[in-house]
């Protein structure tokens, strides 16, 4: 498991916040698609000047998770970011695949990432099979 370089972030707005500084990752084919062992590394740039929200978790439960908390904000920014440029239903696969495996990396239970994970995966799901274009 790698460490993953933290966010920097600040205020922009109410329930805003930027990114300070361009940020840089890379993760390896093998650490998202398990049970396929592809030889490919994903190298995911953000400009500073992103601007995020936070996790969306709803706000009764943010006494539990809120939704800025530093423990997992790095790999929310990431899952944001990808999440903002994607178009077709494997982008939000991918995304959700990358948030999964930058939680693991920076340390989040695994109670959590599965929580989290599957929250998402859940409702990009439900998102794609309704959508109509």
């Amino acid at each position: 498991m790698n460490e993953l370089k933290r966010v920097i972030i600040k205020p922009f707005s109410k329930d805003r916040y930027e990114l300070v500084e361009d940020y840089a990752c890379k993760f390896e084919a093998k650490e998202l698609f398990k049970k396929q062992a592809q030889n490919a590394t994903y190298v995911i740039k953000i400009k500073a000047g992103f601007i995020t929200n936070g996790a969306d978790i709803p706000r009764f439960l943010w006494s539990f998770f809120p939704p800025n908390s530093p423990e997992y904000l790095t790999a929310v920014v990431l899952h944001d970011y990808l999440c903002e440029t994607s178009k077709t239903r494997a982008d939000y696969k991918f995304a959700d695949l990358v948030f999964k495996e930058a939680m693991n990396k920076i340390g989040v239970s695994k109670i959590k990432i599965k929580l989290f994970y599957n929250a998402v995966n859940l409702y990009h799901t439900f998102k794609f099979m309704f959508k109509r274009s």
